[in-house]
């Protein structure tokens, strides 16, 4: 076997093959140098904080292909001065290498208006933040929407939701300030419901009932009654109700005399009006006490007492016998004195000290 593989065919055979493979592989590697231009690299210039125009004209003189793109915008930084560069300066790369530069751009990226018309302005205000915009002046317009956004102003000019503007941009807001109150009712009679219509929104009230004559709904038709009536001292936002017709208003006077018997009530004035005083700012109001109603007064019923009857003295003044407790006896001082009159007098006076009792009669015996 040894014998027959040092061959002089068999070796010749091994030889051509090593041969062919050699040359394979020498010929793939030139290809691959002509194909890649090996040993053809170029440095890549440094481009770095140049404006984009700058920079442009260098990688043209280098025939180097290049991107250029926004990068983050940095107020820090001119605008389009170049920031970064991929690959780094004074690396090596192909002719048909791709460079990649990245400037800074003139302003922030721009961002889209939210849509916050008629919304209330705190969710207004949160949305126009998310969005990075910035709030500048906010301007109140009568308005029956009180605190609404009614539009946003960009320098000045007011501008639609959706429109871009860029990043932290600042914004002006047009707020409602409410219904005003006491106002004037505008005169619409003789004017035409689409003309009544401008002319009510105007005056920011609405527009309520609108009864046509005919039944149509004809936007050309005259007004010839309205309800509250022109002058009338009215808050914004009511409605104001409108009756039009194709008719004049003298083919409708017993229609218009109708609607007033029904929403014009005539007030009685034949009442002499209040009068009120005025009081002096440096004068306090008196006011008189009020004296209460003396309480009913309860009568106690009087006790009629029987007349007592008392001992008839013997000498000196004698009394009545009828004599009874009101009337009180009277005692007589006597010169010669009279021990009788004395006792009978005390007797009296402790009786009539004594509570009301009924005394039975004493007989008396005259000598």
């Amino acid at each position: 076997m040894l014998k027959s593989l040092f061959n002089w065919r068999v070796l010749l055979n091994l030889l051509l093959a090593i041969g062919v493979f050699v040359g394979l592989i020498w010929l793939t590697f030139r290809w691959l140098e002509y194909y890649t231009d090996h040993g053809q690299e170029i440095p890549v210039p440094n481009v770095m904080n140049m404006t984009a125009q700058e920079a442009v004209k260098v990688l043209d003189d280098a025939s180097l292909k290049y991107k250029i793109d926004s990068f983050n915008y940095d107020p820090k930084y001119k605008p389009y001065q170049v920031l970064k560069v991929y690959p780094l300066p004074y690396s090596r790369v192909k002719p048909d290498a791709l460079i990649q530069v990245m400037v800074n751009p003139k302003t922030w990226a721009p961002v889209a208006i939210p849509d916050v018309v008629n919304k209330y302005s705190g969710l207004a205000f949160q949305r126009l933040d998310q969005v990075g915009l910035k709030i500048g002046d906010t301007i109140f317009e009568p308005s029956i929407q009180k605190d609404a956004v009614l539009r946003i102003l960009y320098k000045g000019n007011p501008i639609k939701p959706g429109s871009l503007v860029p990043r932290f941009s600042m914004v002006d807001v047009v707020l409602g300030s409410g219904p005003m109150r006491n106002i004037s009712i505008p005169n619409v009679v003789g004017l035409t419901v689409k003309e009544a219509r401008s002319v009510i929104a105007r005056s920011l009230f609405e527009v309520g009932l609108v009864d046509h004559e005919d039944g149509g709904r004809d936007e050309s038709d005259i007004i010839y009654y309205q309800d509250p009536a022109s002058g009338d001292m009215r808050d914004q936002g009511m409605q104001i109700d409108l009756w039009a017709s194709k008719k004049t208003p003298a083919e409708l006077r017993d229609k218009i005399e109708q609607l007033n018997a029904t929403y014009r009530m005539k007030v009685d004035t034949g009442l002499p009006p209040i009068q009120y005083q005025e009081i002096p700012a440096h004068q306090e109001p008196t006011y008189e006490p009020v004296t209460p109603a003396p309480a009913p007064r309860r009568e106690v019923p009087k006790v009629t007492e029987p007349a007592a009857k008392t001992e008839t003295p013997k000498t000196g003044t004698s009394r009545p016998a009828g004599t009874s407790e009101n009337n009180k006896p009277k005692t007589t001082a006597n010169t010669g004195g009279n021990s009788g009159n004395n006792t009978s007098a005390a007797k009296t006076a402790s009786s009539s000290q004594q509570p009301s009792q009924k005394q039975k009669p004493k007989k008396v015996v005259v000598e």
